[in-house]
């Protein structure tokens, strides 16, 4: 057990917790109660354990955002870094100036492409800093491929509800997410949302996966054809959903998916950064579920989260149209000051070495179906109504009453509160939006980690059980 963790309160003076909470604006925090329990100030990582500053270990059950694939301590990704500032700590890729690993890196990454759309192959790969970047990029490159193809009007986004993309002001749109949206006067007008593939909550008495995926297409092409066709660009969708609850698409999804936008030629644009680099149990989620984009958006475990870095990978069906116009125009204007940025994509490449390299893909695909009966086990308890999982990646849902699928009163937060609860016992776990828990360790725990970790979630859940009958 876990020292009771250190947290700031009403700390006075000039130690680490009051001046966070005197100068520091967390995201995704709320600044009221942060100023009464303090930060939880964490000091150093090591594989799959980070420790706080009061000497207590946990599991990193999350992998920090979805995104430490290779745990807190890999030294072969510090000496990338250290190596890359002493020869050239920066350059930019702007007017054709490029750098060693940015070549080397995008070579990997189409190399190790999955199937496009149409028959299609990853062509480019454009790079940014941030998974919200990497989005909002692809938002652009959308509107600019149709305006080279002479239909600037077909510039509408769909996205699912339920999805996470980001939280730029465009992708915050796509990000149909309440807390990502209230008080910010989004989502922008351009951006529509379609039906979530949350079989779970979803489906109606008696219907089937695949009939409950035929009616999310048909759902999805009367939208479009409300809308319009000819304003209608593309669909921004994750193989499986991550901040919205770990949500697994039901059989077929996708493959109905695209005949409708083939119909009405939209483009599929695949957003990767929680689900690339293996942790469905493939390199790419689009691989798992066949969803065969158009375009392609990564971030997160592209470096391991050690340094920030994304891309878009784009089909040659998209981008030789983007070329052309860039070629009229005289000009492809978009770009950032870190597009390319050579000590993080240096980082990012000797990530993706490692993984080739040590076979990490093969080890998710053996650890698999353990996490998967870890997270199964979840459901002995009386108030959890759904588990699911696939590759490293899973979720347990909480209901009052698993028969009805009834859900707790959301006031009360059963999840955040189980999550607390949990933390106590070692391991950091996080609530998501409809009183859901994840678990997203890092790619290279062991079996007998990932055993210790359940356990101690298992003895946490026995307190968990106490709230749950007190919130019935």
């Amino acid at each position: 057990m876990n020292k009771p963790t250190k947290m700031a309160g009403n700390i006075a003076g000039n130690s680490p917790a009051s001046r966070d909470i005197a100068f520091h604006m967390h995201p995704y925090t709320n600044p009221a109660q942060l100023a009464s329990t303090g930060p939880h100030i964490m000091a150093k990582g090591d594989g799959v354990f980070v420790h706080d500053d009061a000497g207590n270990r946990f599991y990193e059950g999350m992998s920090g955002l979805w995104c430490t694939s290779l745990g807190f301590s890999e030294p072969e990704l510090v000496n990338a870094a250290i190596a890359q500032f002493n020869k050239l700590p920066f350059y930019h890729s702007f007017a054709g100036k490029t750098v060693d690993p940015a070549i080397e890196l995008a070579e990997m990454l189409i190399a190790n492409a999955p199937p496009a759309g149409h028959a299609g192959q990853m062509s480019k790969v454009f790079f940014a800093a941030s998974g919200s970047e990497a989005n909002d990029t692809a938002m652009k490159m959308v509107w600019y491929y149709n305006a080279a193809l002479g239909r600037p009007e077909k510039r509408k986004i769909i996205s699912r509800k339920k999805g996470y993309h980001g939280v730029t002001m465009a992708v915050a749109s796509m990000t149909a997410l309440a807390y990502a949206q209230d008080g910010f006067g989004l989502p922008l007008d351009f951006v529509k949302h379609t039906t979530a593939p949350d079989y779970y909550n979803g489906a109606e008495n008696g219907e089937s996966e695949e009939q409950f995926a035929s009616r999310c297409a048909d759902e999805l092409e009367a939208l479009i054809v409300a809308e319009g066709p000819d304003t209608v660009a593309a669909l921004f969708a994750e193989p499986v959903m991550g901040a919205g609850g770990v949500i697994i698409p039901p059989k077929t999804y996708f493959e109905k998916i695209r005949v409708v936008l083939d119909k009405y030629d939209v483009l599929l644009v695949a957003d990767e950064v929680i689900c690339g680099f293996g942790r469905t149990g493939n390199m790419w989620g689009s691989q798992t579920m066949d969803v065969r984009p158009d375009m392609l958006t990564c971030a997160k475990a592209l470096s391991s989260a050690y340094l920030p870095i994304s891309a878009v990978m784009l089909s040659d069906r998209v981008y030789a149209p983007l070329a052309e116009q860039a070629e009229r125009l005289g000009i492809f204007g978009h770009g950032y000051t870190y597009s390319a940025h050579p000590v993080c994509a240096a980082v990012a490449l000797r990530a993706q070495q490692l993984m080739q390299e040590r076979d990490i893909v093969g080890h998710v695909r053996a650890l698999a179906p353990a996490f998967a009966k870890h997270v199964a086990s979840m459901d002995q308890y009386d108030f959890i109504g759904n588990v699911r999982a696939i590759g490293l990646i899973g979720a347990m849902e909480f209901a009052a009453d698993t028969n009805t699928r009834q859900k707790f009163d959301p006031t009360k937060k059963i999840a955040a509160q189980a999550v607390a609860i949990i933390q106590k016992h070692g391991v950091i776990l996080r609530a998501l939006p409809g009183d859901i828990i994840g678990f997203c360790p890092p790619l290279i725990i062991s079996t007998a980690e990932l055993d210790d970790m359940f356990a101690r979630v298992h003895k946490a859940m026995r307190e968990v059980a106490d709230l749950a009958a007190s919130l019935r």
